[in-house]
């Protein structure tokens, strides 16, 4: 049956089109098709072809995600001889599961318009909200950042950001927040190389704090995302050195806080095998590289008068006099999560407790 815009036995359409309302009489919610007058009511999107209707329900083709919700009304005058089903229509921002309860907004169809995202944003947190729903993230990309007053003016805090783009979240029950903080270290590493005529391989830099100055000291740097510390270790002395290395062990490594945007550090030295001898510097960031003899390199008045420097260099020559055994990195993947990871340990075989170098 073809509903008519002002067909006397249902309520006028043109007044709720604009807030998202229908009325209909219920003799005509089994289906109906759009007209032409109902196509070009103000507010009905022209790339919804049809409706379908029905007691329970209500859908709609077209690019938008809604979330419908119909519930019997009464309407005043019927002396309860009959109801209208009273269908309400609310737009909620498209987006999916996570595995805690709460949600991830899907960024490829957040709306250009601040004003539309501000309306779809209350929407759905007041569905969201409805559903039982906990912690919403909302990854705003670089290109949408216009829409981020708009997301705090909602609620949403900073939670992190990269260079592409800002994470926000909102916690939506009473109570305290449990969404995760985010990422509280930086990793770094240091490779700790020497050659079979018992030379250290080591770096002057050219940007250091003027304390450090006239330090020769290990190749070091800072892990990439997805890097594992003892790749990170081989990459860093290859990019300041060229020197190629392979990994021995991990022997120590430090915790420190407070260290960088009042993040925590932790910082690997790993023993690695020279695997080449000539010297390539980088020059945007050593100013000299070269094989220092070991006893030269600890007796550096810096290195003497540093107790963190001293013990990593007694633990360095513990371990070449088989005096210390460090840290091997196995693969392995954990049932837990089905990754691929490194477990970095420390076996010795009755036998040899020397910790021979293989």
């Amino acid at each position: 049956m073809e509903l008519k815009l002002f067909d006397s036995k249902a309520i006028s359409l043109s007044k709720f089109v604009g807030s998202e309302r229908l009325f209909l009489n219920p003799r005509q919610a089994s289906g109906f098709k759009r007209s032409p007058q109902f196509c070009s009511c103000t507010g009905i999107s022209p790339k919804a072809s049809y409706f379908s209707i029905s007691n329970k329900a209500i859908s709609s083709i077209g690019e938008d995600n809604f979330s419908v919700e119909t519930f019997p009304y009464h309407i005043n005058g019927t002396n309860g001889a009959g109801s209208s089903l009273f269908v309400r229509e609310m737009r909620v921002l498209d987006a999916f599961d996570d595995e805690y309860g709460g949600v991830v907004v899907n960024l490829e169809t957040l709306p250009s318009n601040p004003n539309v995202f501000a309306s779809r944003l209350r929407s759905s947190l007041s569905h969201w909200k409805i559903k039982g729903k906990k912690g919403v993230w909302l990854k705003m990309p670089l290109e949408r950042s216009e829409l981020v007053p708009v997301a705090v003016k909602e609620g949403f805090q900073y939670h992190h950001a990269e260079r592409g783009y800002v994470m926000l979240t909102h916690w939506i029950p009473e109570g305290p927040c449990m969404l995760p903080d985010n990422a509280s270290h930086q990793v770094g590493v240091g490779g700790f190389v020497i050659n079979d005529e018992n030379k250290v391989l080591v770096v002057q830099e050219k940007h250091y704090a003027p304390a450090l100055g006239g330090l020769w000291k290990i190749p070091t740097g800072f892990i990439l995302e997805s890097e594992e510390i003892f790749t990170g270790a081989v990459r860093e002395v290859k990019e300041e050195t060229g020197i190629d290395t392979e990994f021995v062990e991990v022997i120590a490594f430090r915790h420190a806080h407070n260290v960088a945007f009042e993040k925590s550090d932790l910082f690997f030295v790993c023993m690695l095998r020279p695997l080449s001898t000539q010297i390539i510097v980088d020059d945007l960031e050593i100013e000299s590289a070269k094989w220092m003899p070991l006893v030269e390199f600890v007796e550096q008045p810096l290195i003497q008068e540093d107790r963190m420097f001293k013990k990593i260099m007694d633990i360095c020559i513990a371990r070449l006099g088989k005096r210390y055994c460090g840290l091997s990195a196995q693969h392995l993947v954990s049932k837990f999560d089905g990754k691929l990871s490194s477990l970095y340990y420390n076996v010795m075989e009755e036998q040899d407790f020397t910790c021979q170098v293989s």
